[in-house]
C-alpha cells in the first residue's frame, strides 16, 4: 500500500536558492488566503536568517497538487548546521538537489548529498540560476552525475530527472534553453519520480527528529510515523537513548497543512506529524507501542568540534544596555537552547557564573550569541577552543576539515602560503572558469582567524567553504595573531588629538568621543607586545597661537568587526563583551598592575 503523500527535502550548498524555490512553490500552490500578504523568503522567519540570507533551522510546509500532498522540508546549507540536515533527511523519501548553474557542486553539496544517498533517497536535480551570466548548465549536470557516482549511488538513484530554471523568476523546464512561465514541470517530476510514502502495517513506531515549543502545551515532538497508526489519547512507550522505556500518553496530534498545522485524531505511517503531551523526550527517541515497544535506529549526529567559555558581563559598563544580566538568566537560556539545538552541548564549570558551550564551529556558536544579544542578554565569551581527543594509544587527536577556496589566479599563491602556515595540506589545484579551485585538509584550529587574512590578501575576492571530515593526529603548534593589543589606561571618551598622535603605534577600534573603560582593547599594536595608552588626554591650551603648527587631526576611521571576526580575533587573555547594542574586546584582567603580576607568575 502507498499513501498519496510525497515527502521531499530540499538540499543544497549555501545560497544556491533553496528557500527562494520553496517560496515560489508556496505561491504557485495558492495556499494563502486571499487577504494574506507575504514577503519573499517566507520560511526564513527569524531576523537573523533574513539578514544573513541563510537558513539556520529546518522547517516543514506542505502543498497540495493534483490531489497529492507534498511535504517539503527546507534544510540549512551550512556545515555548522549539519545537525539539522542529518535529522530531517530521516523524514524524506526523496531529495531535491539544487545546484547553482555557474558554481556547480560545492563542498556542502557533497556533504548533504552523501547523507541522502546513504539513506537510499531518490534525487531530483534542479540546476538553478540558469539566467545568470557565464552559467554552464550542461557541465554542471555532468558534474553532479560524476559526484553521485563517486558517492556510491545505486542505479535507480543515478537515473535521476534533471530540471533547469530560475527559482527567483519562478520557472522550471526540462530544457534550459526553453523558458517556461511556471513551476508545473517541477511539481510533475516530484509526483512522477519520488516514491510515495509507503504504508507499513503493524504496531506504531515514530522517531522524534525535531521539536517545537508552545507556551500552552509545552514541548512538541515532530517526526514521521514509520509504521502503524498513532491515535489521539493513545498510550505509548517512549524509548530513550539509555535503553529505558517510559509510558506516555498522546494528548494531541497535528499534521502540516500549508504554512500551518491542522489537528487530527489519528496519523498513519508515511505522514509527518507533531505530537503534544509527551514530556522528557530527546531528539532521536522512538515513540512505540505501549505493550510491544520496538526502537528505531538512532540518528547519528556529528560531534561538536569547538567550545567557548560563556560568562556573565562584569565590565564597568555592565547592565547599561541589556535586560538579562545575571548568571541565572544565562544558565536558563543556555540549557533551554540545548533542547532544540541538537549539535550544541552546555557544561557547567567550577564557577557559578561560567559555562562551557560546545558547538560545530564559529558560525554555529555566533548565531547563538547573536540571538541572545537580540533577546536582551549581556554576556562575555572567551576565545574559541578546538576540542581535542585521545586515540586508543593515548595519542592526542584534533578535528581536521576540508577547506575549499576559489580565488583569482594571481592571488592563489598568497592563499596557499597562508593556509600552509596554519598546517594546511593542499590536495587539489585546478582551474574553474577564470578562478583557481584549491582544496586543503586543515586542522580546525587553523581556520580560526583565517578568513580575515585570506580576504585581506585577496582583496575580498576569495570564496571559502569548509566542512568537518574526521579526527587525526595533532599537527603541532600553529602561529596565532602576531600583533599585540592597544589597551585603554583610563575610562572616558577618547580625544581626537591623542588618537591622532598615537596612530603610528597601531590601528584603532574606537572613534574619538566614544566611551571606553580601563582595560578595554581599543586597537591593534604594530608590535607583538601589548601597549597600554591614554587616549583621554586633551591638547594643552594656551592663549598663544603658533602659526602653521595647529594641524587638524587626520584620523583613520576605526576598524569595524563583525561578531564572528571579533570572536576569531581575541587572544587567550581577552574576553569579548556582547550586549544588545555593542561588541567590545577587553582584557580578562582590567587592571594593568594585576596583568603584570599575573604575567610574572606565569613566567
Amino acid at each position: 500500500m502507498a499513501n498519496n503523500i510525497r515527502n521531499i527535502a530540499i538540499i543544497a550548498h549555501v545560497d544556491h536558492g533553496k528557500t527562494t524555490l520553496v517560496d515560489k512553490i508556496i505561491h504557485a500552490s495558492k495556499i494563502f488566503d486571499a487577504h494574506q500578504q507575504f514577503d519573499d523568503l517566507i520560511l526564513d522567519n527569524n531576523d537573523l536568517e533574513r539578514e544573513r540570507g541563510i537558513t539556520i533551522v529546518s522547517k516543514n510546509v506542505s502543498v497540495r497538487y493534483n490531489g497529492t500532498k507534498i511535504n517539503i522540508i527546507d534544510t540549512p546549507g551550512h556545515a555548522d548546521f549539519g545537525g539539522e540536515v542529518e535529522r530531517v533527511l530521516k523524514l524524506a523519501d526523496g531529495v531535491l538537489l539544487l545546484v547553482d548553474a555557474f558554481e556547480g557542486a560545492m563542498p556542502q553539496t557533497r556533504f548533504v548529498l552523501g547523507k541522502a544517498i546513504a539513506l537510499g533517497l531518490k534525487p531530483i536535480v534542479v540546476v538553478n540560476k540558469v539566467d545568470k551570466e557565464n552559467c554552464r548548465p550542461d557541465e554542471v549536470h555532468e558534474q553532479v552525475f560524476d559526484l553521485m557516482f563517486n558517492l556510491g549511488a545505486s542505479e535507480d538513484q543515478l537515473d535521476f530527472v534533471t530540471l533547469y530554471g530560475s527559482s527567483k523568476q519562478g520557472w522550471m523546464s526540462t530544457d534550459w534553453k526553453h523558458k517556461t512561465d511556471n513551476l508545473i514541470p517541477l511539481l510533475d517530476a516530484v509526483i512522477e519520480s519520488i516514491p510515495a510514502a509507503p504504508t507499513l502495517e503493524g504496531t506504531p513506531q515514530m522517531q522524534i527528529t525535531s521539536l517545537d515549543y508552545s507556551s500552552f502545551v509545552g514541548r512538541i515532538a515532530i517526526g514521521r510515523v514509520h509504521r502503524g497508526t498513532i491515535k489521539e489519547g493513545g498510550n505509548m512507550s517512549l524509548m530513550k537513548a539509555d535503553g529505558s522505556i517510559k509510558k506516555v500518553k498522546v494528548r494531541e496530534l497535528h499534521v502540516f497543512e500549508g504554512l500551518g498545522r491542522v489537528k487530527v485524531s489519528e496519523v498513519s505511517s508515511g505522514e509527518i506529524c507533531a505530537v503534544s503531551g509527551i514530556e522528557g523526550f530527546d531528539i532521536g527517541d522512538t515513540l512505540a507501542d505501549a505493550d510491544n515497544p520496538e526502537a528505531l535506529e538512532r540518528i547519528s549526529i556529528d560531534e561538536p568540534t569547538m567550545n567557548m567559555l560563556f560568562t556573565i558581563n562584569n565590565s564597568p559598563f555592565f547592565g547599561k544596555e541589556g535586560k538579562f544580566v545575571t548568571s541565572r538568566h544565562l544558565r536558563d537560556r543556555l540549557f533551554k537552547e540545548t533542547e532544540k539545538n541538537l549539535a550544541l552541548r552546555v557544561q557547567a564549570t567550577d564557577k557559578e557564573d561560567s559555562f562551557l558551550v560546545f558547538g560545530r564551529g564559529i558560525l554555529h556558536l555566533s548565531v547563538l550569541i547573536e540571538t541572545m544579544r537580540r533577546e536582551g542578554y549581556e554576556l562575555q565569551v572567551g576565545q574559541p577552543q578546538v576540542i581535542f581527543k585521545e586515540d586508543d594509544n593515548g595519542k592526542r587527536q584534533e578535528p581536521i576539515e576540508l577547506l575549499v577556496v576559489d580565488v583569482p589566479e594571481e592571488s592563489a599563491g598568497k592563499v596557499i602560503e597562508l593556509v600552509s602556515m596554519r598546517k594546511g595540506e593542499m590536495t587539489i589545484m585546478e582551474p574553474k572558469g577564470d578562478l583557481q579551485h584549491l582544496e586543503f585538509m586543515i586542522p580546525s584550529r587553523g581556520l580560526i582567524g583565517l578568513r580575515n587574512n585570506v580576504l585581506t590578501a585577496t582583496g575580498g575576492e576569495a570564496i571559502m567553504n569548509h566542512r568537518f571530515v574526521d579526527y587525526e593526529d595533532h599537527k603541532g603548534t600553529i602561529p596565532g595573531r602576531i600583533a599585540g593589543s592597544l589597551i585603554s589606561l583610563e575610562a572616558g571618551p577618547g580625544t581626537a588629538y591623542t588618537i591622532d598622535k598615537l596612530q603610528d603605534r597601531g590601528s584603532f577600534f574606537v572613534d574619538p568621543g566614544e566611551e571606553v573603560y580601563g582595560g578595554q582593547v581599543i586597537g591593534e599594536h604594530t608590535r607583538p607586545n601589548d601597549l597600554t595608552v591614554n587616549i583621554q588626554k586633551g591638547k594643552k591650551l594656551t592663549n598663544m597661537r603658533a602659526s602653521g603648527t595647529d594641524d587638524n587631526a587626520k584620523i583613520v576611521p576605526k576598524r569595524q568587526f563583525s561578531l564572528e571576526e571579533a570572536m576569531e580575533y581575541i587572544q587567550k587573555d581577552e574576553y569579548l563583551e556582547v550586549t544588545p547594542k555593542s561588541i567590545r574586546m577587553r582584557k580578562i584582567l582590567l587592571d594593568e598592575n594585576e596583568r603584570l603580576r599575573y604575567a610574572k607568575q606565569a613566567d
